[in-house]
This record gives structure tokens, C-alpha cells and sequence, in this order.
């Protein structure tokens, strides 16, 4: 056995000792009608946070708190301890005189980790810091099973995701970063609908998996025995409600993609994407740029965060670069001299590049999105819009205006990493269905996340769609930008986790 093992081991075994004597107690506290787990409820008057930003008032005052013990320091006949809440740390204090010796017994058999009701008078130690005088007191859930040890907390990278909520109790910059996460949220709702966007809900479960070129989960439906999948994307049903006149719609909720899972991508993630009538992709740049500023603007206090060690300035206006230009500029290829597929099959060919399907199938636009994606992604780190992508992996964008290869596409980067995806919405439903056609044959030459063919999508454009701006943002990848979190794992609250086989 080696050290580490002996060490694991050991700590195991001492866990075991402690939750047996939690047990016990909590035994010993039912046998004297004191079980914490018959408290239906506590009314409690203030938080720690009213209690801090309200000391003059509440001074000399009695108040009522409720929280988990973190720490106790009482010995003899007084002592200090540390309840949190929600909202922070509040410090008690407690003496045999103001609740009695049995009374001072009791709270000294407490364990770190058990939830307290304290009651108390509001005043300030000698070092100023303000303190709850315990006047009374009451057990109202009993921690059975130990905290990790408070400066080492969760080692183990794994298990501070599988028991999050573990990790937000000993881990007060994991509590801060989904609270900033809520406020993110908030602040990107509150922009839209001050531009009097309508927030809607559409389908989870669809017999197509559409608008995206993704790898779909399939479910199967037992009432209409069919398979339905889960959304990869919104998009086709919002601009169904573009037809229908709503103009302006947004939704923020989960999408699927049975793909890989790294620091980037997790199966099951958050997108908002939204849609505007009688606009094109000019101004959801505009759109976008403001929309996060405000966002870093509200939340964070500046346009200027820190990740990673860099500093990042979402001021806009963004950079703005074609993909044409950044292939040029960073893969040293100028993919306007390129006469054909067969001279872009060769450079490919040359620079030994990753492709999604065989190289005879590719065509120039696939090699060139290709060559952009391995030189040139990880080259902007400041927030940079890559603008006029090839038309054969844009199905739903409207051509380049004056250049009929490329798409008015644009994806968002900041760090090296793509946070956002927006087009001129094709809404010609002829060169729709001849797109969807062209999808199909790319699927059945192997490309498992072309895109299916939607008849009731076609029918939509049918009746009739205005010319349409259409943004899609990934929500945690900006989190995770605006919280200096190194993985996605780590500003989403419950991650895709493989099984624990324990």
C-alpha cells in the first residue's frame, strides 16, 4: 500500500469514527424529545447580511438567524462560533450566564456542519466585529456525516462535482460563482426585454433534431411509438414564431449534443438564442457587443475582466475579421487566389488537417472553415467577430451580399473559444429545402451531424418570414469568461458525470 493509499485509507476510517459518534448523539438527543428532524420550520427574523448592514439600528436588538455551524471555539464557560447562511458568515457568541450550564452543554456537543436557529442580542467584540450574544438556541438538522477538513476541502477534482453541494459549503468563491452565474442571467433578461423582446418556451422533446449540426440524444415515445430526440438547438422553432409575427423572441434553456465532454463542452448545456425581424447580421453584432458589455457592466462593475491571467475588454466596438482574412493572416493561405475544390483538397492534403468527412467529399468552403478552425481560433483572445462563412456549413444563413460562396455568418471569440453563433436568416423557403437536400446527401456520404430534413419548417417559410437577425450565445462559455473559470464543469452546478461505481 502506498503512502497516498495509506493516507486515503486512514482519513476513511477516521470518517467512519466521527459519523458513528454523530449518530450516536443524534440518538442520544431523540431519546430526550430534542430530535432536530421534527422541525417542520424556523422563524427567523434576519439574515447575516441584515445583520451587517444594519448593526445601528439593530444594535442592543434581539434577532433570530439560522445556519450551519462552521466553526466553534468554546471552552470553559464562553466561547466564539461561525454560522453561515446564504448570504456569508455571522459570529455568535455564547456564556454560561445567559443560557445556563446544561443549556452551554448542549451547544458544546454541536458538530461542525449541523444547522442551528440562533437567537441573540446584535453587538460588536472589542476587535469590532459584530456578533449575535446567544440567548437561546435549538438543533434543527443534525450533519451524520463529516465536512472535509476546512483548508484542504475536496481534493479530489471529481468529487467536488459529483457532491456539489459539499463544495458550496466549505467553498465560499464556488458559492460566489453561481451567484454571479444568476446574476448574469438576470442582467442578460433584463437587456432583452428592455428591447422589448418577448421570452418564450418551445419544444424540448421533436421527432427532428434541428438547427444545429450536432449528434442528437434519442428517447423514445411510447404513446406514439416513434423516437423523438432531444433539442440541440432552438432555432427552428423560434423562427416559426417570427412567421407568427412575434418580431422579436428569445429563450434561454437547455440544449443536448451526445458528443464529447472536455473543459468546453458538456452534454447538457445552457443557450439563449434570439431572433429579430427586419433586421440582418450587422446588427446582431451591434446587438451582442452591447448586450455583454451591459451584462459585465451590471455584474462585474466594468467592461474589463481577468481570465486566466489575461485581461479581456468587452468595450465595444469588437474586432471584426472575415474568415477568408484570418485563414490569410494566420495560416499564411489566401484562399481568394483558390481556384478550386481540387487545389483546396491538395493544401489540405499538404497540411495534414483534421476534416469531418473523407477528403474527396470535402469541398473548398469545407477546407477552408477546416484550416480556420486548426490556425486561427486560438489566435483571438480579445472578443473578435469572424464574419462570412462558407455557404456549405451555413444551411440556415442567407448568402453574402455581392459574394454568393459565403453566408452573412458571424461566431463570436474570446480566449481562443467560440461563444456565440449568428446569422442573416435564410428565409427563401426554395433554397431552404434545396440546403436541407444538400444535408441529406451529407449524411449519406457518413456525416452523422448534417442536418435533417424539416418539411414543417419549409411549410413555415412557406407562409412567409421578413428578413431576420438571428443570435445564439452559449451561456456557460461566457460564465465561464466572466467568472475566471478554467472549466465549463465549473459554472455548471451539476455536471454530466460518469456513474460512481462505489
Amino acid at each position: 500500500m502506498t503512502n497516498e493509499e495509506k493516507d486515503i485509507h486512514n482519513m476513511e476510517k477516521n470518517a467512519n469514527k466521527l459519523m458513528k459518534e454523530r449518530l450516536e448523539k443524534l440518538e442520544s438527543l431523540r431519546k430526550q424529545g430534542k430530535d432536530p428532524f421534527e422541525v417542520y420550520k424556523v422563524e427567523r427574523t434576519h439574515t447575516s447580511k441584515d445583520v451587517r448592514d444594519n448593526y445601528e439600528t439593530l444594535e442592543g436588538k434581539s434577532v433570530t438567524v439560522a445556519g450551519r455551524l462552521m466553526s466553534k471555539r468554546v471552552h470553559g464557560k464562553a466561547g466564539f462560533s461561525d454560522l453561515y447562511d446564504r448570504y456569508g458568515k455571522i459570529q455568535l457568541y455564547i456564556k454560561i450566564d445567559d443560557v445556563g450550564e446544561d443549556k452551554l452543554k448542549e451547544y458544546k456537543s454541536y458538530d461542525i456542519g449541523d444547522i442551528l436557529s440562533i437567537t441573540g442580542r446584535v453587538f460588536k467584540t472589542r476587535t469590532e466585529e459584530i456578533t449575535i450574544r446567544i440567548i437561546n438556541f435549538q438543533l434543527i438538522s443534525k450533519s451524520l456525516k463529516p465536512l472535509p477538513e476546512k483548508w484542504h476541502g475536496l481534493k479530489d477534482p471529481d468529487l467536488k462535482y459529483r457532491e456539489r453541494y459539499v463544495d458550496l459549503i466549505i467553498n465560499q468563491g464556488v458559492r460566489d460563482t453561481f451567484l454571479k452565474r444568476t446574476a448574469i442571467i438576470k442582467a442578460m433578461r433584463q437587456f432583452l426585454d428592455d428591447r422589448n423582446f418577448i421570452e418564450v418556451e418551445t419544444p424540448i422533446l421533436s421527432s427532428i433534431a434541428g438547427g444545429a449540426a450536432a449528434k442528437p440524444f434519442i428517447t423514445h415515445h411510447n404513446t406514439l411509438d416513434i423516437d423523438m430526440y432531444l433539442r440541440i438547438a432552438t432555432e427552428l422553432y423560434l423562427k416559426r414564431l417570427i412567421v407568427g409575427g412575434f418580431e422579436k423572441v428569445y429563450e434561454i434553456g437547455k440544449c443536448f449534443r451526445n458528443e464529447g465532454m472536455d473543459i468546453r463542452h458538456n452534454p447538457e448545456y445552457t443557450s439563449m438564442e434570439l431572433y429579430e425581424a427586419f433586421v440582418d447580421y450587422n446588427d446582431m453584432m451591434s446587438l451582442t457587443e452591447n448586450m455583454v458589455a451591459y451584462i459585465c457592466e451590471k455584474v462585474l462593475g466594468s467592461t474589463k475582466v481577468m481570465y486566466q491571467g489575461t485581461e479581456i475588454d468587452f468595450k465595444p466596438p469588437w474586432n471584426r475579421i472575415t474568415m477568408v482574412d484570418a485563414v490569410k493572416k494566420f495560416a499564411k493561405i489566401d484562399f481568394s487566389e483558390i481556384k478550386d475544390d481540387d487545389e483546396a483538397r491538395k493544401i489540405a492534403s499538404d497540411k495534414d488537417i483534421k476534416l469531418k468527412k473523407e477528403l474527396k467529399n470535402c469541398t473548398k468552403g469545407d477546407i477552408l472553415n477546416a484550416l480556420f478552425e486548426e490556425f486561427c481560433e486560438e489566435k483571438f483572445i480579445q472578443p473578435t467577430f469572424v464574419m462570412d462563412y462558407p455557404v456549405e456549413i451555413s444551411p440556415l444563413t442567407k448568402k453574402k451580399r455581392g459574394n454568393d460562396k459565403f453566408t452573412e455568418r458571424f461566431e463570436g471569440f474570446v480566449f481562443g473559444r467560440e461563444i456565440c453563433n449568428a446569422y442573416s436568416e435564410l428565409n427563401d423557403p426554395i433554397v431552404q429545402k434545396e440546403r436541407f437536400l444538400q444535408q441529406l446527401k451529407e449524411r449519406e456520404l457518413g456525416d452523422d451531424e448534417a442536418y435533417m430534413m424539416d418539411e414543417d419548417f419549409i411549410n413555415a417559410l412557406e407562409i412567409g418570414m421578413p428578413p431576420t437577425g438571428g443570435l445564439g450565445v452559449g451561456i456557460d462559455r461566457l460564465i465561464m469568461i466572466l467568472t475566471d473559470s478554467y472549466s465549463i464543469r465549473d459554472v455548471i452546478l451539476f455536471p454530466t458525470m460518469k456513474p460512481n461505481q462505489q
